[in-house]
Protein backbone atom coordinates (compact mmCIF):
# COMPACT_ATOMS: atom_id res chain seq x y z
CA UNK A 1 0.00 0.00 0.00
CA UNK A 2 3.00 2.28 0.63
CA UNK A 3 4.25 2.67 -2.62
CA UNK A 4 0.94 3.31 -4.28
CA UNK A 5 0.15 6.01 -1.67
CA UNK A 6 3.76 7.68 -2.45
CA UNK A 7 3.01 7.92 -6.21
CA UNK A 8 -0.66 8.94 -5.96
CA UNK A 9 0.86 11.69 -3.21
CA UNK A 10 3.62 12.72 -6.12
CA UNK A 11 0.69 12.85 -9.03
CA UNK A 12 -1.35 15.07 -7.01
CA UNK A 13 1.55 17.46 -6.72
CA UNK A 14 2.27 17.50 -9.93
CA UNK A 15 -1.21 18.77 -10.61
CA UNK A 16 -1.83 21.04 -7.95
CA UNK A 17 1.37 23.51 -9.11
CA UNK A 18 -1.23 23.87 -12.33
CA UNK A 19 0.37 23.79 -15.93
CA UNK A 20 1.44 25.92 -18.18
CA UNK A 21 1.36 26.82 -22.24
CA UNK A 22 4.12 26.82 -24.66
CA UNK A 23 2.46 27.94 -28.50
CA UNK A 24 2.97 28.77 -31.75
CA UNK A 25 0.91 30.72 -34.51
CA UNK A 26 -0.36 26.94 -35.19
CA UNK A 27 -0.38 24.83 -32.59
CA UNK A 28 -0.29 24.58 -28.68
CA UNK A 29 0.55 22.27 -25.71
CA UNK A 30 0.10 22.40 -21.87
CA UNK A 31 3.00 20.99 -19.91
CA UNK A 32 1.95 20.12 -16.16
CA UNK A 33 4.74 21.46 -13.60
CA UNK A 34 5.67 19.19 -10.77
CA UNK A 35 5.15 20.92 -7.32
CA UNK A 36 8.59 20.87 -5.25
CA UNK A 37 9.26 22.93 -1.62
CA UNK A 38 11.39 25.23 -3.99
CA UNK A 39 8.95 26.35 -6.35
CA UNK A 40 6.82 24.67 -9.55
CA UNK A 41 9.16 22.53 -11.97
CA UNK A 42 9.08 21.28 -15.11
CA UNK A 43 10.68 18.34 -17.24
CA UNK A 44 12.26 20.19 -20.13
CA UNK A 45 11.46 17.07 -22.62
CA UNK A 46 8.06 18.44 -22.40
CA UNK A 47 8.63 21.32 -24.71
CA UNK A 48 8.93 19.29 -27.43
CA UNK A 49 7.77 18.50 -30.14
CA UNK A 50 7.08 22.37 -30.65
CA UNK A 51 10.50 22.78 -29.56
CA UNK A 52 13.61 20.63 -30.54
CA UNK A 53 14.96 19.58 -27.01
CA UNK A 54 17.71 17.59 -26.06
CA UNK A 55 18.85 15.60 -22.82
CA UNK A 56 22.24 13.85 -22.28
CA UNK A 57 23.31 12.65 -18.98
CA UNK A 58 27.24 13.53 -19.46
CA UNK A 59 27.71 12.15 -16.03
CA UNK A 60 25.62 10.89 -12.80
CA UNK A 61 24.25 14.21 -11.73
CA UNK A 62 25.53 16.40 -14.44
CA UNK A 63 23.70 17.26 -17.83
CA UNK A 64 23.93 18.81 -20.67
CA UNK A 65 20.36 20.31 -22.19
CA UNK A 66 20.08 22.29 -25.64
CA UNK A 67 16.54 23.79 -26.11
CA UNK A 68 16.05 25.48 -29.47
CA UNK A 69 19.64 24.93 -30.21
CA UNK A 70 20.94 26.96 -26.72
CA UNK A 71 23.56 24.32 -24.57
CA UNK A 72 22.57 24.55 -20.75
CA UNK A 73 25.14 22.77 -18.55
CA UNK A 74 23.15 21.72 -15.44
CA UNK A 75 24.25 19.82 -11.81
CA UNK A 76 21.38 18.13 -9.61
CA UNK A 77 21.84 20.22 -6.57
CA UNK A 78 23.40 23.31 -8.06
CA UNK A 79 21.36 26.52 -8.68
CA UNK A 80 22.88 27.90 -11.46
CA UNK A 81 23.39 26.92 -15.10
CA UNK A 82 26.30 27.91 -17.52
CA UNK A 83 25.32 28.87 -21.15
CA UNK A 84 27.33 30.27 -23.60
CA UNK A 85 30.55 31.80 -21.71
CA UNK A 86 28.01 33.19 -18.38
CA UNK A 87 27.34 31.57 -15.06
CA UNK A 88 23.43 32.64 -14.63
CA UNK A 89 21.41 31.72 -11.34
CA UNK A 90 18.11 29.53 -11.08
CA UNK A 91 15.44 29.65 -9.08
CA UNK A 92 16.16 26.49 -7.48
CA UNK A 93 18.28 23.64 -8.34
CA UNK A 94 17.55 21.15 -10.37
CA UNK A 95 16.24 17.73 -9.31
CA UNK A 96 15.19 14.31 -10.10
CA UNK A 97 12.26 12.59 -9.77
CA UNK A 98 11.71 9.18 -11.49
CA UNK A 99 15.28 9.15 -12.90
CA UNK A 100 13.62 12.38 -15.12
CA UNK A 101 15.41 15.89 -14.97
CA UNK A 102 13.24 18.88 -13.90
CA UNK A 103 14.12 22.69 -13.96
CA UNK A 104 12.47 25.79 -12.16
CA UNK A 105 9.66 27.32 -14.11
CA UNK A 106 11.83 30.14 -14.28
CA UNK A 107 13.85 28.62 -16.76
CA UNK A 108 11.73 29.07 -19.48
CA UNK A 109 9.88 32.32 -17.81
CA UNK A 110 13.53 34.22 -17.85
CA UNK A 111 16.58 32.19 -18.51
CA UNK A 112 15.65 30.26 -21.75
CA UNK A 113 14.01 33.61 -23.48
CA UNK A 114 17.32 35.42 -22.78
CA UNK A 115 19.42 33.47 -25.29
CA UNK A 116 16.50 32.40 -27.62
CA UNK A 117 15.57 35.69 -29.17
CA UNK A 118 12.41 33.70 -30.93
CA UNK A 119 11.17 33.22 -27.57
CA UNK A 120 8.90 35.27 -25.16
CA UNK A 121 7.38 34.48 -21.99
CA UNK A 122 3.82 35.81 -21.44
CA UNK A 123 3.59 36.25 -17.42
CA UNK A 124 -0.24 36.94 -17.78
CA UNK A 125 -1.26 34.30 -19.43
CA UNK A 126 1.51 31.89 -18.49
CA UNK A 127 2.83 31.10 -21.65
CA UNK A 128 5.96 30.62 -23.60
CA UNK A 129 5.36 31.61 -27.23
CA UNK A 130 7.29 30.65 -30.15
CA UNK A 131 7.61 33.22 -33.03
CA UNK A 132 7.47 31.76 -36.79
CA UNK A 133 11.26 31.80 -36.77
CA UNK A 134 11.61 28.85 -34.50
CA UNK A 135 11.83 25.66 -36.64
CA UNK A 136 13.72 23.04 -36.26
CA UNK A 137 15.92 24.32 -39.40
CA UNK A 138 16.56 27.42 -38.21
CA UNK A 139 17.69 26.31 -34.57
CA UNK A 140 19.26 23.03 -35.30
CA UNK A 141 23.02 22.87 -34.36
CA UNK A 142 25.10 23.09 -38.13
CA UNK A 143 27.44 19.94 -38.63
CA UNK A 144 30.56 20.35 -37.07
CA UNK A 145 29.95 22.99 -34.30
CA UNK A 146 31.12 20.45 -31.78
CA UNK A 147 34.68 20.86 -33.11
CA UNK A 148 34.59 23.99 -31.38
CA UNK A 149 37.42 25.81 -29.48
CA UNK A 150 38.66 24.90 -26.01
CA UNK A 151 37.23 26.07 -23.17
CA UNK A 152 39.17 27.52 -20.13
CA UNK A 153 37.97 28.20 -16.71
CA UNK A 154 39.60 31.51 -15.40
CA UNK A 155 38.86 31.12 -11.82
CA UNK A 156 39.88 34.55 -9.60
CA UNK A 157 41.10 33.58 -6.20
CA UNK A 158 38.37 35.01 -2.95
CA UNK A 159 36.04 38.15 -3.17
CA UNK A 160 33.43 39.76 -1.61
CA UNK A 161 33.91 39.81 2.36
CA UNK A 162 36.95 37.17 1.67
CA UNK A 163 39.85 39.84 1.13
CA UNK A 164 42.30 37.14 0.69
CA UNK A 165 45.85 38.24 1.66
CA UNK A 166 46.48 41.71 2.55
CA UNK A 167 49.75 43.34 2.13
CA UNK A 168 52.59 44.38 2.58
CA UNK A 169 54.13 43.52 5.47
CA UNK A 170 55.22 46.85 7.50
CA UNK A 171 53.50 49.25 5.61
CA UNK A 172 49.61 50.49 5.25
CA UNK A 173 47.67 48.08 3.04
CA UNK A 174 47.69 48.75 -0.32
CA UNK A 175 47.35 45.33 -2.16
CA UNK A 176 43.79 43.49 -1.74
CA UNK A 177 44.16 39.57 -3.02
CA UNK A 178 40.87 39.62 -4.70
CA UNK A 179 41.86 42.57 -6.16
CA UNK A 180 44.55 41.35 -7.84
CA UNK A 181 43.67 38.44 -8.82
CA UNK A 182 40.17 39.78 -10.15
CA UNK A 183 42.21 42.18 -12.36
CA UNK A 184 44.60 39.94 -13.50
CA UNK A 185 41.63 36.85 -14.32
CA UNK A 186 40.05 39.33 -16.70
CA UNK A 187 43.45 40.02 -18.56
CA UNK A 188 43.76 36.69 -18.47
CA UNK A 189 40.73 35.84 -20.04
CA UNK A 190 41.23 38.54 -23.06
CA UNK A 191 44.68 36.77 -23.55
CA UNK A 192 43.02 33.40 -23.92
CA UNK A 193 40.15 34.53 -26.49
CA UNK A 194 43.05 36.48 -28.39
CA UNK A 195 44.57 32.99 -28.70
CA UNK A 196 41.18 31.35 -30.14
CA UNK A 197 40.09 29.76 -26.85
CA UNK A 198 37.01 30.35 -25.09
CA UNK A 199 36.78 31.58 -21.80
CA UNK A 200 34.92 30.83 -18.75
CA UNK A 201 35.01 33.44 -15.57
CA UNK A 202 33.93 32.05 -12.36
CA UNK A 203 33.55 35.52 -11.23
CA UNK A 204 33.60 39.06 -13.18
CA UNK A 205 32.44 40.93 -9.99
CA UNK A 206 33.50 41.35 -5.86
CA UNK A 207 31.51 38.30 -5.12
CA UNK A 208 31.90 35.78 -3.29
CA UNK A 209 31.91 31.92 -4.56
CA UNK A 210 31.87 28.98 -2.60
CA UNK A 211 35.30 26.84 -2.95
CA UNK A 212 33.32 23.95 -4.26
CA UNK A 213 30.96 26.02 -6.69
CA UNK A 214 34.37 26.78 -8.99
CA UNK A 215 35.23 23.60 -9.74
CA UNK A 216 31.29 22.71 -10.46
CA UNK A 217 30.37 25.93 -12.35
CA UNK A 218 33.94 24.85 -14.87
CA UNK A 219 31.94 21.06 -14.94
CA UNK A 220 28.65 22.03 -15.59
CA UNK A 221 30.13 24.17 -18.82
CA UNK A 222 32.66 21.37 -20.02
CA UNK A 223 35.61 23.28 -19.14
CA UNK A 224 38.88 21.76 -20.79
CA UNK A 225 41.36 23.55 -18.28
CA UNK A 226 41.01 25.43 -14.73
CA UNK A 227 43.30 28.62 -14.17
CA UNK A 228 42.97 29.86 -10.37
CA UNK A 229 44.81 32.55 -9.73
CA UNK A 230 45.69 33.51 -6.61
CA UNK A 231 48.86 36.32 -4.28
CA UNK A 232 50.76 33.88 -2.01
CA UNK A 233 51.45 35.69 1.74
CA UNK A 234 54.17 35.18 3.49
CA UNK A 235 54.66 33.06 7.14
CA UNK A 236 55.15 35.44 9.72
CA UNK A 237 57.22 33.09 11.45
CA UNK A 238 60.27 32.75 8.90
CA UNK A 239 63.38 34.57 9.40
CA UNK A 240 62.66 37.39 7.25
CA UNK A 241 58.78 37.15 5.79
CA UNK A 242 59.02 40.47 4.63
CA UNK A 243 61.81 39.24 2.07
CA UNK A 244 60.10 36.49 0.40
CA UNK A 245 59.15 36.62 -3.12
CA UNK A 246 58.68 34.98 -6.21
CA UNK A 247 55.65 32.56 -8.37
CA UNK A 248 54.61 28.83 -7.94
CA UNK A 249 51.87 26.85 -9.09
CA UNK A 250 50.01 23.86 -7.46
CA UNK A 251 48.35 20.96 -8.80
CA UNK A 252 46.05 18.95 -6.86
CA UNK A 253 47.87 15.86 -4.67
CA UNK A 254 49.17 15.94 -1.43
CA UNK A 255 50.98 17.69 -0.21
CA UNK A 256 54.83 17.33 0.19
CA UNK A 257 56.29 20.24 2.35
CA UNK A 258 55.44 22.25 5.53
CA UNK A 259 55.53 25.21 2.98
CA UNK A 260 52.78 23.58 0.59
CA UNK A 261 50.48 22.59 3.70
CA UNK A 262 50.94 26.16 4.92
CA UNK A 263 49.63 27.73 1.23
CA UNK A 264 46.63 24.98 1.16
CA UNK A 265 45.76 26.27 4.91
CA UNK A 266 45.65 30.18 4.22
CA UNK A 267 43.85 29.18 0.44
CA UNK A 268 41.48 26.80 2.29
CA UNK A 269 40.69 29.04 4.85
CA UNK A 270 38.40 31.22 2.35
CA UNK A 271 35.55 28.25 3.46
CA UNK A 272 35.40 30.18 6.82
CA UNK A 273 33.19 32.79 4.64
CA UNK A 274 30.72 30.31 3.28
CA UNK A 275 27.76 30.31 5.65
CA UNK A 276 25.79 27.51 3.83
CA UNK A 277 29.21 25.02 3.95
CA UNK A 278 29.25 22.19 5.66
CA UNK A 279 32.81 20.84 6.39
CA UNK A 280 33.90 17.54 7.65
CA UNK A 281 37.10 17.12 9.28
CA UNK A 282 37.41 14.07 8.17
CA UNK A 283 37.30 14.38 4.42
CA UNK A 284 40.94 13.27 4.16
CA UNK A 285 42.25 14.56 1.01
CA UNK A 286 43.93 10.86 0.65
CA UNK A 287 39.92 9.79 0.31
CA UNK A 288 39.58 12.73 -2.74
CA UNK A 289 42.40 11.31 -4.57
CA UNK A 290 41.07 8.21 -5.29
CA UNK A 291 38.34 9.28 -6.99
CA UNK A 292 39.27 8.23 -10.45
CA UNK A 293 37.67 11.45 -12.04
CA UNK A 294 40.07 13.35 -10.46
CA UNK A 295 42.97 11.20 -10.30
CA UNK A 296 43.21 10.97 -14.13
CA UNK A 297 43.98 14.55 -14.44
CA UNK A 298 46.82 14.60 -12.19
CA UNK A 299 49.58 14.10 -14.67
CA UNK A 300 48.34 16.91 -17.37
CA UNK A 301 47.76 19.26 -14.48
CA UNK A 302 51.31 18.27 -13.13
CA UNK A 303 52.65 19.65 -17.10
CA UNK A 304 50.28 22.19 -17.03
CA UNK A 305 51.80 23.53 -14.18
CA UNK A 306 55.57 23.11 -15.66
CA UNK A 307 54.64 24.97 -18.90
CA UNK A 308 52.95 27.96 -16.49
CA UNK A 309 55.95 28.02 -14.43
CA UNK A 310 58.09 28.08 -17.67
CA UNK A 311 56.06 30.93 -18.96
CA UNK A 312 55.79 33.06 -15.89
CA UNK A 313 59.74 32.42 -15.84
CA UNK A 314 59.76 34.47 -18.69
CA UNK A 315 58.73 37.68 -17.66
CA UNK A 316 58.43 37.94 -13.66
CA UNK A 317 61.25 39.60 -11.70
CA UNK A 318 60.96 37.02 -8.64
CA UNK A 319 62.54 33.84 -8.29
CA UNK A 320 60.64 30.61 -9.35
CA UNK A 321 59.71 28.87 -6.42
CA UNK A 322 58.43 25.46 -8.60
CA UNK A 323 55.47 23.51 -8.95
CA UNK A 324 54.37 22.23 -6.25
CA UNK A 325 51.50 19.97 -4.96
CA UNK A 326 48.95 20.32 -2.27
CA UNK A 327 44.80 19.67 -1.73
CA UNK A 328 42.73 22.73 -2.34
CA UNK A 329 39.41 22.75 -1.81
CA UNK A 330 38.99 25.00 -5.19
CA UNK A 331 40.59 22.36 -7.44
CA UNK A 332 39.14 19.08 -5.57
CA UNK A 333 36.03 19.90 -8.13
CA UNK A 334 37.02 20.60 -10.74
CA UNK A 335 37.83 17.38 -13.15
CA UNK A 336 39.87 18.50 -15.73
CA UNK A 337 43.76 19.31 -15.84
CA UNK A 338 43.34 22.25 -12.78
CA UNK A 339 46.87 24.39 -11.32
CA UNK A 340 46.59 26.87 -8.31
CA UNK A 341 49.78 29.69 -9.70
CA UNK A 342 50.33 31.82 -6.56
CA UNK A 343 51.66 34.91 -9.03
CA UNK A 344 53.58 36.68 -6.60
CA UNK A 345 53.68 37.94 -3.01
CA UNK A 346 51.58 40.60 -1.47
CA UNK A 347 53.65 40.41 1.62
CA UNK A 348 56.36 41.92 -0.33
CA UNK A 349 56.62 45.86 -0.23
CA UNK A 350 58.32 45.45 -3.98
CA UNK A 351 56.16 42.55 -4.95
CA UNK A 352 52.98 44.17 -4.10
CA UNK A 353 54.04 47.39 -6.12
CA UNK A 354 54.92 44.86 -9.08
CA UNK A 355 51.18 43.04 -9.09
CA UNK A 356 49.47 45.83 -8.72
CA UNK A 357 51.19 47.63 -11.90
CA UNK A 358 48.39 47.06 -14.42
CA UNK A 359 51.45 46.93 -17.44
CA UNK A 360 52.59 43.78 -15.50
CA UNK A 361 49.27 42.40 -14.75
CA UNK A 362 48.78 41.96 -18.36
CA UNK A 363 52.68 40.41 -18.75
CA UNK A 364 51.76 38.02 -15.81
CA UNK A 365 48.25 37.17 -17.58
CA UNK A 366 49.93 36.95 -21.18
CA UNK A 367 52.45 34.21 -19.50
CA UNK A 368 49.65 32.40 -18.37
CA UNK A 369 47.73 32.43 -21.28
CA UNK A 370 50.73 31.36 -23.52
CA UNK A 371 51.17 28.60 -21.01
CA UNK A 372 47.60 27.36 -21.40
CA UNK A 373 47.53 27.69 -25.41
CA UNK A 374 51.17 25.51 -25.38
CA UNK A 375 49.81 23.00 -23.32
CA UNK A 376 46.59 22.51 -25.45
CA UNK A 377 48.77 22.16 -28.25
CA UNK A 378 50.83 19.30 -27.10
CA UNK A 379 47.79 17.89 -26.29
CA UNK A 380 45.95 17.49 -29.49
CA UNK A 381 49.40 16.47 -31.18
CA UNK A 382 50.22 12.91 -28.99
CA UNK A 383 46.10 12.62 -28.44
CA UNK A 384 44.65 10.78 -32.01
CA UNK A 385 46.19 13.37 -34.35
CA UNK A 386 45.18 16.42 -32.76
CA UNK A 387 41.23 15.20 -32.76
CA UNK A 388 40.78 15.17 -28.84
CA UNK A 389 40.92 17.35 -25.95
CA UNK A 390 41.77 16.94 -22.11
CA UNK A 391 38.32 15.95 -21.39
CA UNK A 392 37.55 13.62 -23.64
CA UNK A 393 40.92 11.88 -23.98
CA UNK A 394 40.02 10.70 -20.45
Amino acid sequence: MLIPLLLALQLRAATTAGTVTVRTATASQQIPLLGDTAGPMLRPQMLGPLLPVSVVAETPGRYRLEVAGVRFGLEIGVASTVVGGQVRPLASAPILRNEQLFVPLQFISEILPSFAPMLTWDAAARQLVISPRASPATVSRPPGANARPKLVVVDAGHGGPDNGMTGPIGAPISIYEKDVTLAVAKRLGTELKARGLRVLFTRTTDTLIALSDRGRIANQAGGDLFLSVHVNAANLGWKDPAAARGFETYFLAEAKTEDARRVEEMENESVRFETDTKVSKDDALSYILSDMKQNEHLRESSELAELVEEHLGAIHPGPDRGVKQAGFRVLVTAFMPAVLIEIGFGTNAAEAKYLTDRRHQAEIASAIADAAAEYLRRYERRVNGGTGGPRGHH
